[in-house]
């Protein structure tokens, strides 16, 4: 069994901090999407030859696609900051490991948005790019979420916890919306945006009347919010009715319920404009942050759960003496 963990205000912080960049930087991503600027600087690892081209800010495709670069240097960077904290401060070999892990990951998306780049944006390796950076976001959420205060708080006495329904649920609607976000990127890296010229009737219908790839994956991506949209619901309304008190739970859950109904209405958005670059770009960047909050509440609920079953030794809660602070020898 790990040793006890105490919590570490400025190592959550820091997990929190680059959660919240890692959001900046997928929506940073969408822009580039948005502009069609993946290829407006044609080398990788450089640009242009150099690590910074000279007014590279003065040409919008280049901008796009040179900041979304800078962006993703920075999110390597703190990674590399947080991973090499927890190696050293952290007592549990299962959060050290998530954090080696969410290292490798960071390190295989660079690799990817390369190959996209250098391969003339094939679409595979795109959609893989964009898939592989909400599971990063995940990671790092999990890291946030997991060093804590309420991860590592005093467990209290058993009140039978969320119950199977809500962590269930909760799961369900995490793993719904990332489908959902990988259909969104096939959509989007296939062109099959407008698709479907209207909403929310298709060609005036239903049901469109004609099929294609295209059309056929963009109905997908529509009927995806639908199901997403209806766990969420879901999801909040069992919240609601067994676990409202719980604020850890009620938050998120709440979040995810509004955040859904933003993401819908940027989805429309999209179609009646025409896939206007700024609400193109916000709807890749509120479909991170709803994925995020889903899987802070799935976390949540799991950890109430344990809890509620006298499963602590999993995570093992601080002692007194661990959350006094460190002296230095004399």
């Amino acid at each position: 069994m790990s040793s006890p963990s105490s919590f570490q205000p400025g190592l959550h912080r820091l997990a929190v901090l680059l959660a919240a960049y890692v959001v900046l930087l997928i929506t940073a991503g969408g822009l580039v999407k948005s502009l069609e600027a993946g290829l407006s600087v044609p080398d990788w690892p450089l640009s242009y030859g150099m690590l910074n081209p000279p007014r590279w800010w003065q040409i919008e495709t280049v901008r796009a696609e040179h900041g979304h670069r800078l962006i993703a240097g920075i999110a390597l960077l703190l990674t590399l900051g947080l991973t090499a904290w927890i190696a050293r401060r952290e007592p549990r070999a299962w959060v050290r490991r998530l954090a080696y892990g969410a290292m490798a990951v960071v390190l295989a998306q660079a690799a990817l948005g390369g190959i996209t780049v250098l391969f003339f944006l094939p679409t595979a390796i795109s959609v893989a790019h964009a898939g592989l950076a909400q599971l990063f976001l995940a990671l790092i959420v999990t890291l946030a979420v997991v060093t804590s205060r309420f991860w590592l708080a005093t467990p209290r006495a058993s009140d039978g916890g969320p119950g199977r329904a809500v962590t269930g649920l909760a799961t369900l609607s995490a793993a719904g919306i990332y489908l959902q976000i990988l259909l969104g990127a096939v959509m989007r890296h296939t062109g099959a945006g407008l698709a479907i010229p209207d909403f929310p009737l298709a060609f005036g219908g239903i049901i469109p009347e004609h099929w294609n790839f295209a059309i056929a994956v963009h109905f997908s991506h529509r009927l995806g919010a639908l199901l997403a949209a209806t766990m969420i619901f879901w999801t909040f309304g069992r919240v609601l009715r067994v676990a409202v008190e719980e604020k850890a739970l009620f938050r998120p859950a709440a979040a995810m319920t509004v955040l859904v109904l933003i993401q819908g209405t940027l989805g429309g958005l999209v179609v009646w404009t025409e896939k206007a670059v700024l609400v193109n770009t916000l709807h890749v960047g509120t479909g991170a942050l709803l994925f995020a909050t889903s899987v802070t509440l799935m976390l949540a609920s799991r950890r109430l759960r344990w809890l509620s079953e006298g499963q602590q030794e999993q995570v093992p809660a601080p002692t007194v003496e661990s959350l006094e602070p460190e002296r230095s020898p004399a």
